[in-house]
Order: C-alpha cells, then sequence, then structure tokens
C-alpha cells in the first residue's frame, strides 16, 4: 500500500467525493476502503463524535487504536445534525457528493433531513448507502443490532460450538463483512453510474445492505449444501468434518487434504506408508466417507510431533497444512512482512501507526495512505471553505454551537 500526500489524485476512485455518517464499524469501514481506493472522505460526526473515539485505551494523540483502524483516508467535520443550520451545511456538502453512507436505524436518516429521497432531489445521481442490521422493513426493522446478534442468527454458531454449546467468533465479524460488502455495492452503483450514457451523472440510486443478508452470503453457501435441492432428496454418507484443529506436542496446525496427491504426501510426512495404502482411504471419495475414522488416526499421528518440524515437512512435500498463531507471531511470519499485509507509517501528531494494508493490489491505480485518522473536528473549517461558505459564516456557526 503506497504511502502518498494528501494532495495525490490516484487510485481508482480519485476524484469521487464520500459523505460518512456512520459511526462504529460498518459504515466507516466502508468509507475507509472507499479512502484508500483514493476518495475523498468526509466524515460527519456529531458534536459529541463518533463513540468509536470513546471506546478506551489505548490512546495517543487525541485517536485511540479502535477509531485509528477504521478510519484514515478521511477528513472529519464536526456538526449538529439536530440543528436547522446543521442540516442545511450537510444537505449543500451532500449536493456535491457522490456517495453517502450511513448506518443510523432505518427512518433516522429522514428525520434528521439526510434521507434519501430527499438528498437525491438536489443530487439525482447520488449514491446512497445504507447499512442497516436487518433492513430497511420486516418485523425487525426498528430492532437495535449488534454485531453477535447476526452470528447468532446466522447459523453459524452451533457449527462453531461442535460438539459443545454454539461459540461465536470474538470479533465484530458481521460488522466487518457488512462494511466490506458495502463498498462492493458502492463501487457497483459507481459503475452503473458511470456507464450510463443516457442519464451521465443523473442514476443514482438507493443501495440497502442488512448485515443479516451480508453475513448470510458469507457463512451459508457451504453450509446450505444439505439444502440446495427442494424437496431435499434423501442420501447416503456422512458429512465429512474438514474443519479441525491439529494438536501437535508443542502446539497446533490447521489444514487438510484434499488430493489424492497431498494425502499421500500426508502419509510420507507421517511416516505412515500403511496408510496410504489403506483402501478406506487411498482416494478421495473413499477418505470423504471414512473421514471421521482417518481423523481419529491422524489426531494421534499428529501428537508425536513437534509443530515447527512437522510443518517444515509438510511444506516440503507441498501438503496444505499452516501454524496457528496469536497476533503477534501473525505480524512476525516473513510472508506477511513480504507482503506488508501490517505495515507502519508516521502520523506527525502521534508518530508511528501501525495499519493492516487494503487488501487489494492495483497495477497502475495503487490504494494509498494519504491521511492518518483525523481528529474529532479536525477539518471543519476547511471542508465548510471549500463548499463555498464564508469565514464569516463559519465563526458564526462555530460560535452558535453549530460546528466544532
Amino acid at each position: 500500500m503506497k504511502i502518498a500526500s494528501p494532495e495525490e489524485q490516484i487510485g481508482p476512485c480519485a476524484g469521487f467525493t464520500v459523505l460518512d455518517f456512520s459511526s462504529m464499524v460498518s459504515g466507516p469501514l466502508c468509507g475507509q476502503n472507499l479512502g484508500d481506493l483514493g476518495a475523498d472522505v468526509i466524515k460527519i460526526e456529531s458534536l459529541s463524535g463518533d463513540t468509536a473515539r470513546w471506546l478506551g485505551p489505548p490512546e495517543r494523540a487525541g485517536l485511540n487504536g479502535f477509531f485509528t483502524q477504521h478510519n484514515r483516508n478521511k477528513r472529519a467535520i464536526a456538526l449538529d445534525l439536530k440543528s436547522e443550520q446543521g442540516r442545511e451545511i450537510a444537505q449543500e456538502l451532500a449536493r456535491r457528493a457522490d456517495v453517502v453512507i450511513e448506518n443510523f436505524r432505518p427512518g433516522v436518516a429522514d428525520r434528521l433531513g439526510i434521507g434519501y429521497e430527499q438528498l437525491k432531489q438536489d443530487n439525482p445521481g447520488l449514491v446512497y448507502v445504507s447499512i442497516s442490521g436487518f433492513g430497511p422493513d420486516g418485523p425487525y426493522a426498528n430492532q437495535p443490532v449488534y454485531d453477535l446478534m447476526i452470528q447468532g442468527m446466522s447459523g453459524m454458531m452451533p457449527i462453531q460450538g461442535g460438539d459443545g454449546p454454539p461459540q461465536m467468533f470474538k470479533s465484530v465479524i458481521a460488522d466487518k463483512n457488512a462494511a466490506i460488502t458495502a463498498a462492493s455495492c458502492t463501487l457497483a452503483a459507481l459503475l452503473a453510474r458511470e456507464r450510463d450514457s443516457g442519464q451521465g451523472r443523473g442514476l443514482g440510486q438507493h443501495v440497502q445492505v442488512p448485515m443479516l443478508n451480508a453475513y448470510a452470503q458469507l457463512t451459508m453457501p457451504d453450509n446450505m449444501t444439505t439444502e440446495s435441492f427442494q424437496p431435499k432428496p434423501e442420501f447416503e454418507g456422512t458429512i465429512p468434518d474438514m474443519f479441525r484443529v491439529w494438536e501437535c506436542s508443542d502446539g497446533h496446525l490447521v489444514g487438510m487434504v484434499i488430493l489424492d496427491k497431498q494425502y499421500q504426501g500426508l502419509c510420507d510426512c507421517l511416516g505412515r506408508e500403511d496408510l496410504a495404502q489403506d483402501e478406506r482411504f487411498v482416494e478421495m471419495g473413499a477418505r470423504m466417507q471414512n473421514n471421521h475414522a482417518l481423523n481419529e488416526i491422524l489426531a494421534e499421528e499428529f501428537r508425536k510431533w513437534a509443530c515447527q518440524e512437522l510443518l517444515q515437512k509438510l511444506r516440503e512435500h507441498q501438503v496444505p497444512f499452516a501454524p496457528v498463531y496469536d497476533v503477534q507471531d501473525f505480524m512476525a511470519d516473513p510472508q506477511v512482512a513480504h507482503n506488508r499485509t501490517v505495515f507502519d507509517a508516521e502520523d506527525p501528531q502521534g508518530g508511528t501507526t501501525r495499519y493492516i494494508r487494503h487488501p487489494g493490489v492495483y497495477e497502475k491505480t495503487p490504494a494509498t495512505l494519504r491521511r492518518h485518522p483525523p481528529r474529532h473536528g479536525e477539518h471543519t473549517d476547511e471542508i465548510l471553505l471549500e463548499a463555498g461558505f464564508s469565514a464569516e459564516q463559519v465563526a458564526g456557526w462555530r460560535e452558535a454551537g453549530v460546528i466544532a
């Protein structure tokens, strides 16, 4: 990920302006993705700020670690949307924008005067992206939603728990997945607008991204295997247990063998050539049918080996296994270092700041880090003056408590 100056106009979204009215994770991470791709992302916060700013330590130079990881490549303005003047300012900024992102509960944006139906009157080409828990309507539409609720409803937690109680991912994975999905949907809507030679910039649209839908797309396809055909046909055999953590003498490995060549290599590494000739396991279809029996045998064999010793042999034989890392191990891995998956950059106000890079690697339009996460209201004056408001207006609004 290239480190560039704020003025450099590179990236596939260079030239687009995004207003980010969102808070916490799903909307901010969506906006950050678009910012990485070159868009000018303006984060519009309340006078008290995005809740993520106050989630706790570690903190440095007006930022905390949580907010930092979801809000780079943005400018920030603090605005009272509950005041008439605040709403008018937001509406003026929206007239100049290409994209609006919001993750309010359904109906809140409309009450604040920044809903799609109102904003599109002056900006018919606006791509308006709404991220919600369940969607804009339906029996749960007005219920408050947190990530773990979507995890609970998705069908994955019993699978994660296996023979024990249901288990969730101890990460806001549904929120983050909604963000990535919303960024993809935003790009699709912008592409449709740019391709519309008849209407040009007039082809805007409202894009709804329910977290429930997005997480279902992430987790359910492989778990819907037995539901694919309706009515459900009868079938023989068992579903193989492919997702296992393999215990070694000093740690754990993860991996699986699918191809016959991989299975032969695994047997060689373990010194169990007899398993390579066992008719229950020698061919892929038979291994799938007898997967549980094979796993019991392999589990005993893995416990005889130290992780690194066995992993080296497996890699030499092109057998797909990997170590189980904690966060520090991950950052120290040589492939992670080679990819610059984690990188450091110098923030003039806060010193060295560590980020996870944008995942795509673009030959001609690279993703960039142009701005570190903004402090609360850091660019309020700059943004308003750019929008055509006078210095006297800005000073008056600040005195009246409309902006900060």
